[in-house]
């Protein structure tokens, strides 16, 4: 059964499938007057997922002028050079994390896991423009306010984003929720994973309705409890 190409979670937010069963997504804003943001890129593959999402909205790839960046692995900005080049939107990513995507490297692994030691650093993508740098707690003009939430640990400069007119929640790699349940993203994956578990705390601080995940899907009732059980279990379990 094919997939939807787009699936809306609260008015002018769309969730953009980019591979099977959800476990990579992009995210899209809808201004009033038709303007897009997309949140993430995908891997290299993802910009024909993406355009489909688009137009399922009911948007063209010219509707898109601004993509921003959760963190620089290639899962995220792998088709960020491809998006880019297709929209001509401006690129905007945390302050700390910019640099990756501008060089096409990929942030250094957390040397307390085998796989970091042995790898070092994650793949890199290809060299994009970064136009924005952006802060914590900025509130970026996006469908009528974007608040920028750095959580970092998986990467230097890792955000999450809340949209705050819809109540809703991206976490970005903070917090996966595939296979049914939430978790972790992988340890070797992070550049610091015992930071990463830290700071996804300031999740549980925030307010929303609808929790949205890159990799998984999305919970919409109760999805603010949801997330503080599962930092709760997890802090429990420590």
């Amino acid at each position: 059964m094919s997939r939807t190409p787009a699936v809306e979670l609260a008015p002018g937010v769309w969730r953009i499938a980019t591979a099977p069963r959800d476990l990579v997504n992009t995210f899209a804003l809808v201004e009033d007057d038709g303007q897009v943001t997309l949140v993430d890129a995908g891997t290299t593959r993802a910009t024909k997922a993406v355009v489909a999402g688009l137009q399922h909205l009911g948007a063209a790839p010219s509707d898109v002028t601004r993509i921003l960046v959760t963190h620089a692995h290639p899962d995220h900005v792998g088709g960020l050079a491809g998006l880019r080049g297709r929209t001509g939107a401006s690129v905007a990513a945390h302050e700390r994390e910019a640099a990756y995507v501008r060089e096409g490297k990929g942030p250094v692994l957390d040397r307390t896991t085998l796989g970091g030691r042995l790898f070092r650093r994650n793949r890199g993508s290809k060299p994009t423009p970064v136009e924005e740098e952006l802060v914590d707690g900025q509130l970026l003009d996006v469908a009528g306010g974007l608040r920028v939430l750095r959580t970092p640990g998986h990467t230097p400069g890792h955000v999450s984003l809340l949209h705050e007119p819809s109540r809703l929640l991206i976490t970005g790699d903070s917090i996966w929720n595939m296979l049914g349940r939430m978790s972790w993203s992988i340890a070797m994956l992070c550049t610091d994973a015992a930071m990463s578990r830290r700071t996804a705390e300031v999740l549980g601080e925030q307010d929303y309705d609808v929790v949205a995940f890159t990799h998984g899907p999305e919970i919409r009732d109760g999805a603010r409890e949801a997330v503080r059980g599962f930092l709760r279990r997890r802090r429990d379990q420590a």
